[in-house]
């Protein structure tokens, strides 16, 4: 049964203490939470702790055995933080190049941040290089007929909202769009463990709230990641739909391990 802590009147040094010690499944704000999100994440839970379940009473009946999945993660997490700190390292000039040529062109921050939902619907601050003018992302029902993955039926909220060519996106930022290189500071993200270099892209929470089904909840069981499936398979293209994507993100979620990890990111210079 998941247990889930309602953060609502917890203080600060309460709140670390639960999430240090791991004394529940999740903690959050249950008042301030969507009740679709809720359902999600409850759903979720006990997709995972019925496989945590199943797989405890492997372990009794093959003693001695060490799964695999365990290995995966360790040499993940260990490649993750060995890549993003050097990456971060070595880029801190090309960093600060970005940053001057944003500031130039139009006023704002250098970076973009938002709140995204990743493995296991969990919600992090998501940093981007912006591409675009500020306050654009409060104009997506005024470009929302644009959207590639707008659906067929009227009046029904596309899962996905992606646009080429987008008016809002600066000369600069439709370069480093183009060059992927607004994907750097994700770098960051993966360092703190909220990413991975490879899995599947972290959601902005209005499109996480359309995926809380049984079936599409399954692509949130992989981490979040800078790079995957998705990317190599259909980056850009206009004719990939809903369902292909979301297909992807399932199919990487259930093959996930450290050797497909590596071989995602060997073919991911030729799709870009």
């Amino acid at each position: 049964i998941p247990f889930v802590i309602d953060s609502t009147d917890l203080c600060n040094m309460e709140l670390e203490l639960y999430k240090k010690h791991m004394l529940a499944d999740e903690v959050m704000q249950i008042d301030a939470t969507a009740e679709s999100m809720l359902t999600g994440k409850v759903r979720f839970l006990n997709k995972v702790k019925a496989r945590s379940v199943e797989m405890n009473s492997r372990l009794k009946e093959e003693e001695g055995f060490f799964p695999p999945a365990n290995i995966h993660a360790l040499l993940k997490r260990s490649f993750d933080i060995l890549v993003s700190a050097t990456a971060l390292l070595l880029l801190s000039p090309l960093f600060l190049l970005i940053a001057l040529a944003i500031r130039i062109e139009s006023k704002g921050s250098v970076f973009y941040i938002s709140e995204r939902a990743g493995k296991g619907y969990r919600i992090f601050k998501f940093y981007k290089f912006r591409t675009m003018f500020a306050g654009a992302d409060k104009q997506i029902k005024e470009f929302s007929h644009l959207n590639q993955y707008k659906t067929k039926t009227p009046g029904e909220d596309a899962s996905f909202f992606k646009i080429n060519d987008d008016p809002r996106t600066t000369r600069v930022g439709a370069f480093l769009r183009n060059s992927s290189l607004d994907e750097l500071p994700q770098l960051l993200n993966v360092l703190l463990g909220d990413m991975s270099l490879v899995g599947n892209r972290p959601l902005p929470l209005y499109e996480a709230a359309t995926l809380t089904t049984d079936q599409n909840a399954k692509r949130f069981l992989a981490p979040a990641g800078m790079t995957g499936l998705w990317q190599i398979s259909k980056r850009g293209r206009e004719d990939m739909s809903v369902e292909e994507r979301i297909n992807l993100d399932i199919d990487y979620a259930s093959k996930s391990n450290f050797m497909y990890d590596l071989w995602i990111m060997a073919n991911t210079p030729s799709a870009l």
